[in-house]
Order: structure tokens, then sequence, then C-alpha cells
């Protein structure tokens, strides 16, 4: 046929709804432009769909109780190992360029200080202290067995907070894995349209009537 075979054009988007679920069901429906491939493709949402909806509740439960349990034990564990001291400081504080400000409030600086750690050792350390403070001030600090200063335990509302930060997360990776899911599955049913429409279209186009 004189100018070649007409290159293959896939269906119209429109006759063919993608990945909106509200449109599911038309993959469903008996309809003469139903694909075997839309019907799959229709159970694999609906099948992401019920995993989705009855996942995130049990990830979300088994994450935030494995959570708490690591946090309380973190907790517990730094209850043993933790004691509040003081310390005093071996240098005076840089002021601040704006004493009384609030900024200057919420400022702090690192210098070096002397404590007694939990094993009644005599350590030197950095922490952070309120702006100005002269050199023989006294500052509480948390010191591990270690001999390092540190954070004081986690308390009863950090260890809740954490947790159910790491329950939220997992209730919402479920349905986000879901929907990769379904966009992974959509794509790969895509290609083997495109690719059985080539196909056909190569069997069709050297029997289509050439252009006037």
């Amino acid at each position: 046929m004189a100018g070649g075979i007409p290159r293959a054009q896939p269906p119209p988007e429109g006759l063919f709804p993608d990945e909106l679920p509200s449109r599911v069901l038309w993959r469903l429906r008996r309809n003469p432009m139903r694909r075997p491939s839309d019907l799959l493709q229709a159970w694999i949402g609906l099948g992401i769909l019920l995993v989705v909806v009855t996942g995130a509740p049990v990830a979300m439960f088994f994450v935030g109780k494995t959570a708490l349990r690591y946090y309380e034990q973190a907790a517990e564990h730094q209850e043993k190992t933790r004691r509040q001291t003081t310390a005093v400081l071996l240098h005076a504080a840089p002021r601040h360029p704006e004493p009384g400000s609030e900024e200057a409030k919420k400022t702090r600086y690192p210098v070096p200080v002397r404590f007694t750690d939990p094993g009644g050792l005599a350590r030197t350390d950095r922490t952070d202290v309120e702006p100005g403070l002269p050199a023989g001030s006294s500052v509480d600090i948390w010191a591990g067995t270690d001999g390092r200063i540190t954070e004081p335990p986690l308390t009863t509302a950090q260890v809740r907070s954490h947790s159910t930060g790491w329950a939220i997360l997992a209730a919402l990776a479920v349905p986000v894995a879901g929907a990769a899911a379904y966009g992974a599955a959509g794509l790969l049913l895509r290609r083997r349209n495109l690719a059985a429409w080539d196909s056909a279209w190569a069997r069709t186009a050297p029997r289509w009537p050439p252009s006037p």
C-alpha cells in the first residue's frame, strides 16, 4: 500500500477511564468495549482497597504496640543509667547581644562544666546554658554512667507521643503502598494493552483502504 502502514494509534483515553476509583465500576460492568485487562485492573483495585481498609488498622496497632514496648524499655534503661546532678561552670557564658529579649531567653551557649557522674567520678564536659552566667555558677544537668552529659530520661508523655507517631506513620504507609501497587499494576497492564494494540494494528493496517 502506498505510503506504508499508518502508525498505530491507541484508543482515546476518554473511552477507557484510567486510575479514578469512582470509575472502577465501569470496568466491572459488561460492555462491548471492556477488555479482559480492564476487568483484571478493576479486581486488582478492589483487592488493594480491601487490603488497605483492613491492613491500615492492623499495621497501626502492631507498629504502635512495638514502638511503645521499645520506648518503654528505652525509658527504663535511661532511668537506670542517668542521674540528675549539679555542674559548675568553668568559664563564663557569652552574653547575648540583646539581653532581655525573647531571643535571648531562648538562646543557649555551650560552655565547659565540671560535675560528678553517677559513679562518683569527677568529670568535665560541655553543656548549653543561659547567656551571661558567670564562671562558678551551678546548673542542673543529667549525666550518664559513661560520664557524659545527656538528656533526661523519656517521660511517660514522650513515650506515648513517640509511639503514637510511629503508629500514625504505619497507618499512612499502607494506603501509600496500596496506591503504588495499583499504579504499578495499571502501568504494566497499559503497556500490555498498547503492545496488543500495535500487534492488532499491524495485522489490520495492510487491509486499510488507502487515503485518496
